[in-house]
C-alpha cells in the first residue's frame, strides 16, 4: 500500500525565499524588533522553546506568498535550528506552531498595517498583532503603540499604556532610552510585576560594574596586605634594635 504523506509534498524552507526582498526605509524597523529580541534573548537564557524572527519569512500555506513582520515570536519551538539557523519559518516544518505575536514598525512608505497586515495575521491566527509608530507624524490618527488580541477570529484593540499578554507572561510598552548608543523611545518587554527587562547594553553596564567592584576590591587586599607587610617589617626592625628576635 502506497504511504502518501502530503507534506513531503511541500516546499522545504531551504527551497523558499528567506523575505520578501522589500528594503526597510528606516532603520527602526530592524533596530526595534531587535532590541525586543535581545531582552528575551537575557530574560530567556535559559529557554530553548521559543523563537523570534526579524524581517523574516512566516510561510502557512503551499502556493500563497510569505507574509514577512518585522518582528515575530513563536513558543514552543526549537531555539536553534542547526549551525546556520532558519532560512525562513514554514509552518508545516514547525509542526503547525503558529506566531504568538507579531510586529509591524510603521515606516515612511505606508504598507497596510491597519488593514491589510491586520487581516492576514488574524488569518494566520496570530495571538497579538502590535504597531508601532516610531514618529508622530506618520499616522497621527493612530495611538504611537497598538496592540490587539485575537478573539473569535477578529482582533481586538486592548487598553493601556503597556498591554499584558499571559500566554507570553511579558507586558509590552513603551519608553525612553538607550540602544545602540541612539537615546529616543523604544518598545520594551516587562515582567510580570511590571519591571522592565534588562537591555543589552544595561547588561554590558553591569559586568562593567561588577568587574570594577571586583578590581577595587582586589586593590584594597592588596594595600592591606602591603600595609600588614610593612608593619610586620618595622615590628622586626624595632625588635631587633632591643635585642629581641620576632621568633622569642
Amino acid at each position: 500500500m502506497l504511504d502518501y504523506n502530503p507534506l513531503h509534498c511541500l516546499p522545504s524552507s531551504a527551497e523558499l525565499p528567506d523575505s520578501d526582498d522589500t528594503p526597510v526605509d528606516n532603520e527602526l524597523q530592524n533596530l526595534i524588533p531587535n532590541l525586543l529580541e535581545a531582552m528575551l534573548v537575557l530574560a530567556w537564557a535559559d529557554r530553548e522553546d521559543w523563537f523570534f524572527g526579524v524581517d523574516m519569512g512566516i510561510y502557512y500555506a503551499s502556493g500563497q506568498p510569505a507574509l514577512v513582520p518585522d518582528g515575530f515570536l513563536s513558543l514552543g519551538v526549537e531555539r536553534f535550528i542547526g549551525e546556520e539557523g532558519r532560512l525562513s519559518y514554514v509552518l508545516w516544518e514547525e509542526d503547525g506552531v503558529v506566531p504568538t505575536f507579531v510586529l509591524e514598525v510603521v515606516s515612511k512608505t505606508y504598507g497596510g498595517e491597519y488593514e491589510q497586515k491586520k487581516f492576514d495575521y488574524a488569518q494566520l491566527g496570530a495571538h497579538y498583532y502590535a504597531i508601532y509608530v516610531p514618529s508622530r507624524g506618520l499616522r497621527r490618527k493612530h495611538q504611537r503603540l497598538e496592540v490587539y488580541r485575537l478573539e473569535e477570529g477578529s482582533y481586538v484593540l486592548q487598553t493601556g499604556d503597556r498591554i499584558w499578554m499571559p500566554e507570553l507572561g511579558l507586558f509590552l510598552g513603551r519608553e525612553r532610552g538607550t540602544y545602540f548608543g541612539r537615546t529616543r523611545e523604544w518598545l520594551y518587554w516587562y515582567d510580570a510585576n511590571g519591571a522592565r527587562l534588562i537591555t543589552p547594553e544595561e547588561s554590558a553596564e553591569q559586568e562593567h560594574q561588577r568587574a570594577e567592584q571586583e578590581h577595587q576590591r582586589a586593590e584594597q587586599e592588596r594595600q592591606r596586605a602591603e600595609q600588614a607587610e610593612q608593619e610586620l617589617a618595622a615590628l622586626k626592625a624595632k625588635l631587633a634594635q632591643s635585642g629581641i628576635s620576632l621568633d622569642d
